[in-house]
């Protein structure tokens, strides 16, 4: 791998006008699909096969004739002092828009109802006839949001709402749009200033930040080119940004301050590319893989919204690598020196702390011994008190993780609303109208006996949870009922899922119960019932690489288990936030913490195992491997936590639990994992850290990053590693 890093950085030296100029053209080709990658994503992905709910809906879109296939309708507010002509207006603007879009009416039956209905202070609720399945209502629903003016000032008088599940999905379609754009203006800024401390060359600082922007609008057109052949979740958008813009800046960071520290250390520019990418370059190619793997664990779950978040996640993390690799080494040529020279504010400034602090600390006197670095004196202080640092740690951690015991998940998409926003209060008026559970109308299938169809009716208009019986449908071939009837409650609310709950559990066999709440209960139970399947991938994933990487059987372990405690205390901290969670979070966050904690388990464990192959000395190998690399590591930490916490301040719940969690575990990770327990579980292993078995060691490959570099760096240019 070494050997084709370097291989790749000649082609690179030679022909690097050529792969800019490529890049260049990419990214103006990608820009204008970037800009338009929220068209087609959508609100389903929600489907279970094989469940209950999905027997319904294939039922009712090949067995029966004139049963919605969803719900839709316009809600017209008035204004104060809006007339009742005001209204009718109102219902003809809505006649003329749902002639304009494709897959929907207005019928004459509902549009004269509502027109008899009109009165001044009167809310009005116009049922529209949709002729598409409720995953693609979204689309009918954003065309429709439009042509109205829904979420714009009110016209005539009268203020326009849409409702309906395809309704919700669009409602979130906009809002994650204009939270991802309030997201990226906020987070590139405080992603350059933390550059600028760390690199002290705006230059410098500006080479990651390119890839962040340039990785994020590549996996933004390429969302764009997916969503019109695959179904791809609203927040697919959000979640590849999130992830993108923190892994791109990382990992271009690692291969940067690899690239400064070998100039630095007196080799030529071109010297230190080569090793910075035949070392760093090939931990971040091997980084970005395990990260793709982890998130592919999701994709154990038959769920497409699970997936295409998962998809949107891994596209974004392959293109942070690929323009690591190849678009990074050019920038850095093309900008000389300024990629590894500090600026001239920065030097200055620099050596006025550093003088500053020798002042203090008295090291100017003659004879006084020479300053250790700030994470050689850390180090030290961990290692001589292993068990306090392991207990104190440790208890912090499971003092975090403990409300992860009442961990609570749920779906749902009126409630990712804030409070006050147009949908929600679109929603609002129209359950004061028609009763909160009209937009989520249950669905019973039954077999055509007699006897049976009326123990379903009984049983309906006998729970307390139903508001009212609706029509009741014949199949075309005579074979099967379908009853509907109206819950009390609103689809996402608890009377309502446990009204499915007892249907279910006491209804003749044979019947089938569907509708939204059911096909909500039907989502959650496949993916909570999933997590077992995508810990053991992960958690087997992480060892097995680490494994390999590293040569020992413990220190994976311990990995590993570590992993698990920064997982623990994300979940606590969510549960104690938000109390229940979406059911989406908590396999997200695992996969995605599991995958960006192996880049610092990679950067940090093996620089302490070459160190601990030149000197044999455990404590020794971990002090200068954690001297080496914490600060790089800590800078990146900063870095994604922040990018993170930036998402924490969007509107949409589940991105706001996203943000946090991942957040909460790349600090506890950065700190009290790596700075704490890494140095004190290793210090007590001692020798122990490198044991191998020799029937592993005779079969596992040899592998190391680090290793490459001291055989290239007095190599002339292009010379390839030993």
């Amino acid at each position: 791998m070494q050997r084709l890093m370097l291989n790749l950085d000649g082609v690179l030296r030679r022909r690097q006008w050529l792969v800019l100029g490529a890049w260049v053209a990419v990214l103006l080709a990608a820009a204008p699909l970037a800009a338009r990658q929220s068209e087609h994503l959508s609100g389903g992905g929600f489907s279970v096969p094989g469940s209950d709910s999905q027997h319904v809906v294939n039922a009712v879109d090949h067995d029966f004739t004139g049963v919605p296939r969803t719900q839709l309708a316009a809600v017209l507010v008035p204004e104060r002092g809006a007339s009742a002509g005001d209204l009718r207006a109102g219902v003809a603007r809505v006649a003329r828009a749902a002639d304009r879009t494709p897959h929907v009416a207005l019928t004459p039956a509902a549009r004269h109802a509502a027109e008899r209905r009109a009165a001044p202070g009167r809310t009005l609720v116009v049922p529209l006839a949709v002729t598409v399945s409720e995953d693609a209502s979204s689309d009918v629903a954003v065309d429709l949001r439009r042509r109205l003016g829904v979420g714009h000032a009110a016209k005539g008088g009268v203020d326009m709402h849409l409702v309906g599940q395809g309704a919700l999905w669009a409602g979130l379609q906009e809002i994650s749009k204009a939270d991802l754009a309030s997201a990226e203006s906020i987070g590139f800024p405080i992603v350059l200033l933390i550059l600028l401390v760390v690199f002290g060359s705006f230059a410098a600082a500006t080479l990651p930040l390119a890839l962040g922007a340039v990785s994020v609008v590549l996996t933004g057109a390429e969302i764009f080119l997916l969503s019109r052949s695959m179904e791809m979740s609203v927040f697919v958008t959000n979640m590849a940004s999130m992830i993108g813009i923190g892994v791109a800046v990382d990992y271009s960071l690692f291969i940067l301050a690899r690239y400064r520290e070998e100039v630095r250390a007196g080799h030529t520019p071109d010297e230190a590319r080569a090793i910075a990418m035949s070392t760093s370059g090939v931990a971040v190619a091997f980084s970005g893989a395990t990260v793709i793997v982890s998130l592919a664990g999701l994709w154990m779950v038959d769920n497409t919204a699970l997936r295409s978040m998962a998809l949107g996640a891994m596209l974004v993390v392959a293109v942070s690598v690929l323009a690591s690799a190849t678009l990074l080494p050019v920038l850095m040529r093309v900008l000389g020196r300024r990629a590894y020279a500090r600026n001239r504010w920065f030097t200055v400034s620099g050596l006025l702390v550093r003088s500053w602090r020798r002042r203090r600390r008295g090291s100017t006197r003659p004879g006084a011994p020479a300053m250790q670095s700030f994470w050689t004196r850390w180090t030290a202080l961990v290692t001589r008190r292993p068990v306090a640092a392991v207990v104190v740690s440790s208890a912090i951690l499971l003092a975090l993780a403990a409300p992860a015991l009442g961990l609570k998940t749920g779906t749902g998409a009126l409630h990712q609303f804030p409070q006050g926003y147009e949908t929600r209060v679109g929603f609002e008026k129209a359950a004061a109208v028609t009763g909160p559970g009209a937009s989520g109308t249950l669905q019973v299938l039954s077999p055509a006996n007699p006897a049976t169809v009326r123990e379903v009716r009984r049983r309906l208009a006998g729970d307390p949870a139903v508001a009212r019986l609706g029509r009741t449908f014949d199949s075309r071939d005579g074979r099967h009922v379908l009853v509907t009837a109206v819950p009390r409650q609103d689809a996402e609310s608890g009377p309502t899922k446990a009204l499915v709950g007892r249907l279910r559990a006491e209804l003749p066999r044979g019947v089938y119960v569907g509708g939204p709440t059911a096909r909500q209960r039907d989502v959650h139970d496949l993916i909570a019932g999933s997590m077992w399947k995508i810990v053991l991938f992960v958690l087997g994933l992480s060892y097995v690489v680490l494994l390999v990487l590293l040569r020992s059987v413990l220190l994976p372990l311990k990995a590993v288990l570590m992993n698990l405690l920064s997982v623990g205390a994300a979940y606590g901290v969510l549960v104690s936030v938000f109390g229940q969670l979406d059911v989406l979070t908590p396999p997200l966050v695992l996969a995605v913490v599991f995958g960006l904690s192996m880049d610092y388990e990679v950067f940090l464990l093996s620089r302490i195992r070459e160190r601990w192959e030149v000197t044999g000395d455990s404590r020794r190998a971990v002090a200068e491997g954690l001297a080496s690399s914490a600060r790089t590591i800590t800078s990146a930490a900063l870095i994604m936590a922040s990018v993170f916490l930036v998402f924490v301040g969007t509107g949409v719940p589940s991105i706001k639990e996203l943000g946090l969690g991942n957040a909460v575990a790349i600090v506890v990770d950065a700190t009290l994992v790596r700075l704490v327990l890494v140095p004190a579980t290793m210090e007590l292993l001692g020798d122990w850290n490198w044991w191998l078995p020799r029937p592993l060691d005779r079969l596992l490959p040899r592998s190391s990053f680090e290793h490459a570099a001291t055989t290239t760096a007095g190599a002339p240019e292009g010379a390839p590693a030993a």
